[in-house]
């Protein structure tokens, strides 16, 4: 009986060895919805998959989780592939996962919308961070594989719009876990040392794996902090990546990117020629004017006979001195019968007057006119006034 007893570790390896001898647990994948989504500072991922009905424990450990193309949250459906194992400490088994997948959807689908709604809520697609490209560059940057075909046909669209302008190769590898460093340097490079007026950065078309170093963040954020502006021509038409959200203008293609980067030289010779046509017509337009106008003066009476403007002016003065003299008789004869009607009412009311037709003025020594005997008394020296002589009197 005491050789069948074993103890909890015991028990715990020999259920743990029965489990990893079954093949089919030794590679699993489990479809379900990621619940208590956590990750340590160690690195490594702990998580459940749940059903309906029940869930089972995981472990994702930093190798394999540092593979992981997408940020796994709860609540998130997925496939998980792993291991199953018994943990012999706490008696319980687990899924040791080596991948996660999300179902029904691409891990790349998955981390692109990610990252989009992240550098959105940041603010980096914002039109306002937006740069003008300039109309007329003399340098102008790229930032691609010196081996691909899209060098050749930004560099050839170049040549071809805008002859004048510099090109400058920043050689760097546009696919593979070493082209989003390559690229953000790159990039960096280019603005610190300020080479170019404006940045061409993309590549050939491809699928959205061969696309990806455009979708990282790193790339992103360098595009972003680029005081140079910079045109995102990746892929083709319908490919789009984070890098076109984020550059300052994006460009269907390479060779769209180099037609957007610089204005076409001969349309540029077109309209300047037209430019100068207008000009010419319009100086010319300008001096038949100015002629005109010189032949229309030359006509004038004034310029034939300068006399006769004198002469004018003088008849136009002795006509003004004429009707100045007349307004100036009728005025002073006005004013003068004014005077008489006014001198005429003033004498009728003079005191002489009232003197002429025998009548006296009394007034005291001090010339206060008398106007009542009470005025006076006895003995007053008084004066009274007669037309032509005055009489000193005493009054009794």
């Amino acid at each position: 009986m005491d050789d069948k007893i074993l103890s909890v570790t015991q028990l715990n390896e020999y259920v743990k060895g029965l489990v990893e001898s079954d093949r089919f647990l030794s590679n699993v994948a489990v479809r379900g919805e990621l619940s208590n989504y956590k990750v340590y500072p160690s690195g490594h991922h702990y998580f459940s998959i749940k059903d309906e009905e029940s869930a089972i424990r995981c472990v994702m450990f930093r190798g394999s989780a540092s593979g992981l193309r997408f940020r796994p949250e709860s609540g998130m459906k997925v496939i998980c592939t792993g291991r199953v194992a018994v943990y012999t400490r706490d008696g319980a088994y687990q899924l040791y996962a080596t991948s996660l997948t999300p179902d029904g959807v691409g891990d790349l689908a998955i981390a692109f919308e990610q990252l989009k709604e992240k550098l959105l809520k940041e603010g980096l697609f914002d039109k306002k961070h937006k740069k003008p490209i300039p109309r007329y560059p003399m340098r102008v940057g790229v930032v691609t594989s010196s081996a691909g075909a899209a060098v050749h046909d930004i560099i050839r669209v170049l040549r071809k719009r805008w002859p004048v302008a510099k090109i400058l190769l920043l050689p760097v590898r546009v696919q593979g876990v070493e082209a989003p460093p390559e690229i953000a340097g790159a990039i960096r490079y280019a603005d610190r040392h300020n080479i170019a007026d404006v940045l061409i950065v993309g590549r050939g078309g491809g699928s959205m794996e061969d696309l990806w170093c455009f979708n990282d963040e790193r790339v992103a954020r360098a595009i972003y902090d680029c005081n140079t502006p910079v045109i995102s021509a990746v892929g083709h038409e319908p490919d789009v990546t984070i890098s076109d959200f984020v550059a300052d203008l994006r460009a269907a293609t390479p060779s769209n990117g180099a037609e957007l980067c610089a204005p076409d030289a001969s349309e540029l010779m077109e309209y300047l020629d037209s430019a100068g046509m207008r000009s010419f017509a319009a100086v010319a337009n300008q001096l038949a004017s100015m002629k005109s106008r010189l032949k229309s003066l030359e006509e004038k009476r004034v310029l034939q006979d300068p006399k006769n403007l004198v002469e004018d002016r003088r008849l136009r003065i002795d006509h003004l001195k004429t009707r100045l003299a007349a307004a100036a008789s009728s005025m002073l004869h006005s004013e003068r019968r004014k005077y008489a009607e006014f001198a005429g009412k003033l004498d009728a009311m003079s005191p002489l007057k009232v003197l002429g037709r025998g009548y006296a003025i009394a007034a005291k020594a001090d010339g206060k006119v008398i106007r009542t005997a009470s005025d006076v008394k006895s003995g007053d020296d008084i004066l009274v006034k007669l037309r032509d002589d005055t009489i000193d009197c005493i009054v009794k």
